[in-house]
């Protein structure tokens, strides 16, 4: 669904942020994007959907350069949930997830029957219909999130971007997020790439995962497994872990090395 062929991009005159990358995003597969920071994950998110032009290689969308797109039609393919969101002016929640339409909006009056459903299914599948009414410029940061995520999936497209979209969350709504994604991918078949800093979010509800070294190269594409290696992630971020399957999934889990500091104190608050 989506190829990066070669793929090199840089800001200016400054070191290549993204160099060397090949990949094909599967049509209906959730990719994980892992990697330090200043790697390259938010700006090969950008790259994904045209918002910037690669300075060397291509990214095709369903065989065309992605690039070639108009914004409408682009609009109608992929949604994106950005690492941070501008809400300078207080529209209310409804208002701002109904922005998401306007791909599908015929252009004059307001929204149809259909407009108003989707909105609606997203604030619910969000867990954010209660807070329809109230401005977004009042809305907490994991608010404000939710609100975003039910922006994109108001737009009802085949293919998701997501930057870092449960950091602001707290646990009841990361573990919903992540469930969500899981639905959309099974029931709807959603294609989902989701850059994350959370290994174990990223190894239990990925397909494939994407680790990218400190300068912007493909270090590891694969499976949890074939990628989530102690070597792997040391030569990555410069920490020891130890990897071990999580006792209910069976899928990896990531635990940090940490200085031993003794056996605590039965009864230790």
């Amino acid at each position: 669904m989506i190829r990066i062929e070669e793929l090199t991009f840089r800001f200016g005159a400054g070191p290549p942020v993204l160099r060397g990358l090949s990949l094909e995003v599967r049509r209906g597969e959730i990719l994980g994007v892992l990697g330090p920071n200043g790697c390259g994950k938010s700006t090969l998110l950008r790259l994904m959907r045209g918002a910037l032009v690669p300075e060397a290689g291509r990214v095709r969308l369903d065989g065309r350069p992605v690039h070639r797109y108009r914004r409408r039609e682009l609009a109608r393919w992929i949604a994106v949930v950005p690492q941070a969101t501008a809400t300078p002016f207080p529209y209310t929640a409804w208002e701002f997830v109904a922005m998401g339409r306007f791909a599908r909006a015929p252009g004059i009056g307001g929204p149809r029957r259909g407009d108003r459903a989707a909105v609606d299914r997203a604030l619910a599948m969000t867990d954010t219909l209660h807070l329809a009414r109230r401005p977004v410029t009042r809305l907490s940061g994991g608010e404000l999130q939710r609100v975003v995520l039910a922006r994109a999936l108001a737009q009802e497209t085949p293919i998701l971007l997501l930057d870092e979209a449960t950091s602001h969350l707290d646990i009841r709504h990361r573990l919903g997020i992540a469930e969500l994604l899981v639905r959309l991918h099974r029931e709807e078949d959603r294609t989902i790439v989701h850059v994350t800093h959370d290994f174990d979010l990223a190894a239990a509800i990925s397909d494939r995962l994407l680790l990218l070294s400190p300068g912007g190269e493909p270090l590891a594409v694969g499976t949890p497994w074939e990628v989530l290696r102690p070597e792997r992630i040391q030569e990555a971020f410069s920490v020891a872990v130890r990897v071990e399957p999580d006792p209910v999934t069976g899928r990896p889990r990531v635990l940090p090395v940490l200085p031993a500091r003794g056996p605590v104190a039965e009864g230790s608050p």
